[in-house]
């Protein structure tokens, strides 16, 4: 290798709340030779890093800007509220939009949802993001609508969640440049399709198993061959026989002429 060549990677972007330990993992079985590195991204920032080559593809939350992205739906996930435990919220299974009119809902700058019409009452000041957000909740400031990988995400003891029925939801996508949509990218798309290494896309399907060869018939039907051995005479007899009379029969005395 001259030093003008780089070695192939593969860098993968991800948003806050995605896991992408299950493809990695696939990733690192099927393709040891080329490191996977992962990057961690903001939503608002995950299209543009994407367009300006800082990762080959990315996990990024719907919608982006297909003019030049592409990108493949893959799960939608449930929003909830996030409350403090002693919140009368914290006692029912599930809430809507409207069970939160009369309290004070905080809304960060990174929200990824998408609002027709923001929920409850207003706070004062916007968080600047979720995690700042989240420390407000616990503070008794106001309650967090948010896409439940982002309340597992910022998990607190004094703090638990519920859906949202009628609250809008956010969509998962994989993402990649259009222009650059290359032989690492169609790999790892592969791997979260679920396709199996010896797909028509893999980069090493596996052999297929030799088939034996049938066996040609011979003229009249296959002969038994003869045990080892054994007699092949045509009397059929044993050679222990002797001439043929029964084996081990007894022997008398002769009889005396009279």
């Amino acid at each position: 290798m001259t030093g003008s060549e780089v070695p192939p990677s593969f860098r993968l972007a991800y948003v806050p709340g995605v896991t992408p330990t299950k493809w990695v993992r696939i990733w690192n079985e099927r393709l040891p030779e080329i490191p996977l590195t992962l990057v961690a991204v903001s939503a608002a920032d995950a299209p543009d890093v994407l367009r300006g080559g800082g990762a080959d593809a990315g996990f990024v939350r719907l919608p982006v800007d297909r003019t030049d992205l592409s990108a493949i739906p893959l799960y939608t996930e449930t929003t909830v509220v996030v409350v403090p435990k002693d919140h009368v919220v914290a006692a029912v299974d599930e809430v809507s939009v409207e069970d939160l009119a009369d309290d004070i809902v905080l809304h960060p700058l990174d929200d990824s949802l998408d609002w027709e019409r923001l929920p409850g009452q207003p706070a004062n000041e916007r968080p600047a993001t979720t995690a700042d957000a989240i420390e407000l909740v616990a503070a008794g400031v106001g309650l967090l609508v948010v896409p439940q990988s982002l309340a597992r995400l910022h998990h607190r003891k004094d703090l638990t969640y519920r859906p949202v029925s009628d609250a809008p939801e956010s969509r998962i996508a994989l993402s990649w440049p259009q222009d650059e949509t290359t032989e690492l990218v169609e790999d790892f798309i592969g791997i979260v399709r679920g396709r199996t290494v010896n797909s028509s896309r893999g980069r090493s399907p596996a052999p297929a198993p030799a088939q034996p060869k049938p066996k040609r018939p011979t003229a009249g039907g296959a002969r038994r061959k003869p045990a080892a051995g054994k007699s092949t005479g045509s009397t059929g007899k044993s050679p222990r026989s002797g001439s043929g009379g029964p084996k081990g029969g007894k022997r008398g005395k002769p009889r005396r002429r009279a």
